[in-house]
């Protein structure tokens, strides 16, 4: 489209029509912006100066906790309003700019608050297995790329809602560290935890959204230059003390240190984690809860939701959502960064929990469900950048990945390493069984 070799409006009408095709297997999104997409797209196709827009015409999903203008922002709730937002968030504006068409809104968990991916609304599926759910909290954008109902899609990382789901749903997810794209989720983005991200299913296409969600064009050739000697640390031992470790995904990240240590320094090392890191990265997220339901309608919000805001109330009482808890733990990390660009870990514990209605389950089956994905909450804590990359299959339907993790600023060395690793590993762009080169079955569409 950049080119004009394609036409935004056919091209945006090719992703509407798939949608329409898988997603009712799927529900990945909560509203589809079928007349507005085509409008905007209509206005692109007119336009001059297509060459000078990173994402022109490019079909784009935002998750339903941020603003698109025109469109309300359900936040996978009954609590909230219905009213239209007046304004675009302002990654939205963002990627707006940049040439993109909003085609939906996708899926997430009430407020955005757990690590699986249904409400009331519904139960959204994992693509490699539609008896798992794709994790959450952005599973809704992870899943429609992974479909390929989208080349690329928006999400939000708290606790790993970015990275969760893109290892489960076999996709490069990049949680940027704090303050490099503007966050503004919430009352106070979850007490500085949640920062916006890329999901795509190349590293390419992750450093692209990137660039533009960040506002730092040259983040979109980070893929292209050969990463320099790095000291690679691997690191197998989950950050909550006993928590068991799903064998396949323990050798995963082995293998890739491996794999690594022919062009890197790679030894085995433990990143300090403080014994009441737990304690404290439960408090934040209980608090972040409270700060929310606290905006909405509470008699409307689901049981588990309002036990969780409850417990909030307690923890920012006892005062476990004090920044000063993250400021000890950046202090005492310098030294293990100092010694190592990059920690290599698991992604996840386990693999997704399967698909319920989790919704309708009690507080302490969802807090149980919610404990596979240990290693992605310590750098949400500190705000260090942090990026989930594929690394292989196991049997037929489900995707292995690792997570890096770099000092501030370090995205684009992340985006460097992965790529690295795609080259020397790649992975199937989609699910199987809804891969978009491929016809859609009528049993995929009921």
């Amino acid at each position: 489209m950049r080119k004009g070799d394609a036409d935004p409006v056919a091209v945006v009408t090719e992703y509407l029509d798939r949608i329409a095709a898988v997603d009712p297997a799927l529900h990945a999104f909560q509203t589809i912006r079928t007349e507005r997409a085509l409008a905007e797209a209509g206005e692109l196709s007119g336009r001059q100066g297509l060459a000078e827009l990173p994402l022109a015409g490019v079909p784009i999903a935002i998750k339903d906790n941020l603003e698109v203008a025109g469109e309300p922002k359900v936040f996978g709730s009954a609590a909230t309003s219905r009213d239209p937002s007046s304004a675009d968030h302002e990654v939205v504006r963002r990627v707006k700019a940049a040439g993109a068409v909003v085609v939906g809104l996708t899926t997430l968990p009430e407020l955005g608050i757990f690590g699986t991916t249904e409400t009331v609304f519904g139960s959204t599926h994992n693509p490699w297995n539609v008896d798992r759910n794709p994790g959450g909290s952005s599973g809704g954008s992870a899943a429609a790329v992974a479909a390929g109902m989208v080349p690329i899609a928006v999400g939000n990382d708290g606790m790993g809602s970015i990275r969760i789901p893109a290892a489960n749903c076999g996709l490069v997810g990049l949680k940027p560290g704090r303050g490099t794209v503007p966050a503004n989720l919430g009352v106070n983005s979850w007490y500085g935890l949640a920062e916006n991200g890329p999901l795509a299913t190349t590293v390419a296409d992750a450093a692209l959204l990137l660039s533009v969600l960040a506002d730092q064009p040259q983040l979109a050739d980070a893929p292209n230059a050969e990463p320099r000697r790095l000291r690679i640390a691997l690191s197998t031992r989950a950050p909550v003390a006993g928590l068991p470790l799903d064998k396949n995904f323990v050798a995963a990240a082995r293998n890739t240190a491996n794999l690594l240590a022919d062009r890197h320094v790679v030894a085995t090392a433990n990143p300090p984690y403080p014994l009441w890191a737990g304690p404290v990265g439960l408090g934040h997220w209980f608090a972040g809860a409270n700060l929310e339901a606290a905006r909405v309608d509470r008699t409307k919000l689901e049981p588990r939701s309002r036990r969780h805001a409850a417990a909030g109330r307690v923890a920012r009482a006892i005062g476990l959502a004090n920044p000063s808890w993250q400021e000890r733990w950046q202090r005492a990390l310098v030294p293990f960064f100092a010694e190592h660009d990059v920690l290599l870990t698991p992604a996840l514990a386990k693999p997704a929990p399967a698909t319920h209605a989790w919704h309708e389950r009690g507080w302490v089956k969802n807090m149980v469900v919610n404990l596979y994905a240990p290693f992605c909450a310590p750098w949400n804590l500190v705000g260090y950048p942090a990026i989930a990359v594929p690394v292989g299959v196991i049997g037929a339907d489900l995707p292995v990945a690792v997570q890096l993790v770099a000092a501030p600023g370090g995205e684009a060395l992340l985006l460097g390493l992965a790529a690295q690793l795609e080259q020397l590993r790649p992975w199937p762009r989609f699910a199987p069984e809804f891969d978009p080169t491929k016809p859609v079955s009528a049993d995929r569409a009921e």
